[in-house]
Formats: C-alpha cells, structure tokens, sequence
C-alpha cells in the first residue's frame, strides 16, 4: 500500500545520503500536512543528536501540546530511544516506521506508553537501508548500529 507521507520520509532519507549522510528521513504530519520534515544529520552537522525526528520536529517549530496530540510522526527507520523519548515528551500519539528490520528501537516501550506505532515493512525504506550499513558499516556503527 502506498503512503504518500513514507514516500515524503524515504525522499528526505534520500536526501541525507546524497549530503554524505545516514539515510533516514522523517516528516510530521497534522491534519493531513506536513508541517515538519528532516534527515539525519549528524555526519553533515557534526551533531550528536541530530537524527532525522530530531531534525524533523526542530524544523516543525513550536507546536502546542493540543498540535502534537494530533499529529503523526513518520519515519523511515524504527525511532531509537532518544527520539522515541521525544515522541513521548511531546505527547505525538501515532507514529509509522518504515521499517524495524535494519534497527529497531524501544517499540513495544513506547507502546506501553499509549502510542500507537505501526511498522510499514516498507521494501524501499528496508533495501536503502541495507545498502548503506553493507557500504558503510564504519558510518552506521557509529550511530546507532551496534
């Protein structure tokens, strides 16, 4: 099934590996918009922390608790514990990850926590992935892959 949000996610992941980064890519949708999108970051930044939600909800701006609560996070990879700490702080209720193969971070954790997370098994979102970590095993290492 196609989902034209997860298409959004995988161009910004395309995006970031084209900048010499980790391909991942997320966009925060409300109301049926994106009004946030963003790639991971941390190669082309020098960033700790720059992942691609995170980099997605700084370019969301500041949104009222009432905005996240109705707003649904897309990401290409399964959200890692810091940006799935995020998901919980800002109280967003839905997420959908492209794929959990490649990583998967605290799901059934943030489930516990009332978030609704979907996993689209996406075969773009999975063989991008996995072309990268075979690539760049050094790169992915560094970030999240160990």
């Amino acid at each position: 099934m196609h989902d034209p949000f997860l298409e959004e996610a995988l161009r910004e992941a395309r995006a970031g590996l084209a900048e010499g980064g980790i391909p991942i890519g997320s966009v925060l949708v409300l109301d049926g918009e994106v009004i946030g999108r963003g790639h991971n970051r941390r190669v082309q930044r020098q960033s700790a922390v720059l992942h691609a939600e995170m980099d997605c909800l700084e370019h969301a701006g500041r949104l009222s608790a009432a905005e996240y609560g109705r707003a649904t996070l897309y990401s290409t990879l399964s959200p890692c514990d810091m940006c799935s700490g995020a998901i919980l702080l800002y109280g967003i209720p839905r997420v959908v990850a492209g794929e959990d193969r490649t990583f998967r971070g605290p799901q059934e954790y943030v489930r516990s926590r009332g978030v609704e997370l979907a996993v689209a098994d996406d075969p773009a979102c999975i063989a991008l992935m996995e072309a990268f970590v075979e690539e760049h095993p050094e790169l992915w290492n560094e970030d999240i892959g160990c």
